[in-house]
């Protein structure tokens, strides 16, 4: 076949030139592209990582500048710096009969020996005061007779018969707080299921 298109022309670029694979780079400091921007950065800020021209040292990018912005930040005048205390509005539905006598028990028995041991030590102090013997002798002149001396008071109140008398006061206390606390607590229960209850407000401490 014969080409009958004439002579094609030429192009000097392709023709006297490299391919464009094979073009060496231009020279000058090589760095990474950066698009161009279509806005102006704010002030204090740079483009994309582009340091701004006549600042020395420049930034590491826009990112790390509002960061700096960020850290440097102050808090607003009258800003709330003191933690706020929760609260916590609660309701006492039931109480349990059964931790109500264990605990009403345990408290009555600590209440029974407080009351025998402060009663050993007010006898004690009394009997070194010497009111028992004052006052024995003023009852044993009022009582007395000519045949008999009259009320002894000293060997009514001794040590031993005032413990004992204690220890059966403390007895009985045990056993009718323990039954009084149970009861009320069947009360409680029931009046709360009509009235709902006490209510109790809780705060955390500050």
């Amino acid at each position: 076949m014969t080409d009958t298109r004439g002579p094609q022309p030429q192009y000097e670029g392709y023709a006297t030139g490299p391919l464009p694979g094979e073009r060496e780079p231009a020279p000058g400091p090589s760095g990474p592209y950066h698009p161009p921007q279509a806005y102006q950065a704010p002030g204090g800020g740079t483009q994309g990582g582009q340091q701004r021209p006549g600042q020395g040292g420049g930034t590491q990018g826009g990112a790390q500048g509002v960061g700096g912005a960020q850290a440097t930040r102050k808090p607003r005048t009258g800003a709330r710096t003191t933690p706020r205390t929760r609260k916590a509005r609660l309701r006492v539905a039931k109480a349990d009969p059964w931790s109500v006598m264990k605990v009403s028990f345990l408290l009555s028995i600590a209440l029974g020996i407080c009351t025998v041991v402060a009663s050993a030590v007010l006898w004690m102090v009394m009997d070194a005061m010497g009111v028992f013997e004052t006052v024995g002798g003023t009852i044993s002149e009022a009582t007395g007779s000519n045949e008999s001396n009259g009320f002894d008071l000293q060997s009514f109140l001794s040590l031993p018969r005032v413990l004992i008398f204690t220890s059966v006061i403390a007895v009985i206390d045990v056993v009718l707080a323990t039954a009084l606390a149970t009861l009320g607590a069947f009360i409680y229960n029931l009046s709360a299921g009509f009235v709902g209850g006490v209510e109790l407000t809780l705060a955390e401490d500050e």
